[in-house]
């Protein structure tokens, strides 16, 4: 988004309500598959950018985090949190915003809701990482976890992977009959299961994407077999697994940041030193991704800035033709950048004429 000097006062907002729109404006596939190609794309210019674990504050209660990173050009950062036991109130699991600034002056250029943008380019990696590693041909994915991200998960594998069947299961049927109902128009054939087994039945993609902070064995060893692609989205902190260990001992592990991931990723379970491939590599040439068909390929995500960044500047890149962002007065601009106290002093005077 361009900006004249005298504009840098007034930083863009994307409200969650302007959120929704661009979403219909653009069409859910395309943003998907554009949100994809901008992560692709960041990542392919891997070295550019600094790179640092998510700052974290964990609690008894969750976790809140602050994922910062910089190409040199622009600075981003998100805030996102993740506190399981909000369902039973009524409360979102995650909820997030995010901001994009100019290096060069520090200024803001970018401020964002994310929580719905954190869906979209959570399952938009997803896709993209399945596509470089699931086999060939794969038609049907495993759904376990019908929570909030379900439906994104479901439609970004179908829009860039090509997948046209769902099996779905969660262990509230509430959020299975959820996700049936909001996908019945999608195309996707969609099969409700009642237990994990009956779900990962046939299906060349599994993704395990559940809340609960603790660890868990939502796959165990023996429910997966050869040749299958294993998307785990759910273990994405410390003490927060959704795989049994043998599965990881048995795949070949990709990864978005090692220092990261073995903290809070379903490696967390393993030895410091065990072989990942980072996947950036895979994408840029320099590492194989499935090397065979029986291969069991599993993408170990918990989210990384880097992702966050490029979802930010595919919006940013967007709003000009929509206008669909509000200008927000947040960066005090005295007429001498040196007078700010005297541009604090002079608004008295409209005060009492009664402007506020």
């Amino acid at each position: 988004m361009s900006a004249k000097p005298s504009d840098l006062a007034y930083v863009p907002f994307v409200s969650v309500h302007n959120m929704m729109r661009l979403i219909h404006r653009i069409g859910i596939d395309e943003m998907l598959c554009g949100i994809a190609a901008e992560i692709e794309a960041d990542f392919l210019r891997w070295e550019a950018f600094d790179k640092t674990p998510r700052v974290a504050s964990h609690s008894a209660d969750g976790v809140i985090e602050l994922m910062p990173t910089s190409d040199g050009d622009v600075y981003g950062f998100k805030y996102v949190n993740g506190h399981p036991k909000n369902t039973r109130t009524g409360l979102q699991t995650v909820t997030a915003f995010g901001l994009l600034a100019r290096v060069d002056t520090g200024y803001p250029v970018l401020l964002s809701e994310m929580t719905i943008l954190t869906a979209l380019r959570t399952a938009a990696m997803s896709a993209l990482a399945a596509k470089h590693l699931a086999p060939k041909g794969a038609r049907t994915m495993a759904m376990i976890g019908n929570g909030a991200q379900c439906e994104f998960q479901a439609l970004a594998f179908r829009a860039i992977c090509g997948i046209d069947a769902v099996r779905l299961f969660d262990i509230d049927r509430a959020a299975t009959d959820k996700a049936m109902a909001n996908l019945a128009d999608s195309g996707l054939t969609l099969t409700a299961c009642d237990s994990p087994e009956a779900a990962i039945e046939g299906a060349d993609i599994i993704t395990t994407c559940t809340a609960d902070k603790q660890y868990a064995t939502i796959l165990g060893d023996n429910m997966v077999g050869a040749g299958v692609h294993i998307n785990a989205i759910g273990g994405d902190c410390p003490g927060k697994t959704e795989l049994h260990r043998d599965i990881l001992l048995r795949s070949g592990i990709f990864v978005e940041y090692p220092p990261q991931t073995r903290v809070e990723g379903e490696i967390q379970a393993l030895d410091p030193d065990h072989p990942v491939t980072e996947l950036w590599q895979v994408m840029a040439g320099s590492a194989p991704g499935r090397t065979s068909r029986d291969q069991i390929t599993l993408f170990d995500s918990v989210g990384f800035a880097i992702e966050d960044f490029s979802a930010l500047r595919y919006v940013r890149a967007r709003l000009d033709d929509t206008g669909l962002f509000e200008r927000l007065d947040m960066i005090a601009d005295p007429d001498d950048a040196r007078d700010l106290f005297g541009m604090v002093q002079r608004a008295r005077q409209g005060l009492a004429g009664g402007i506020e």
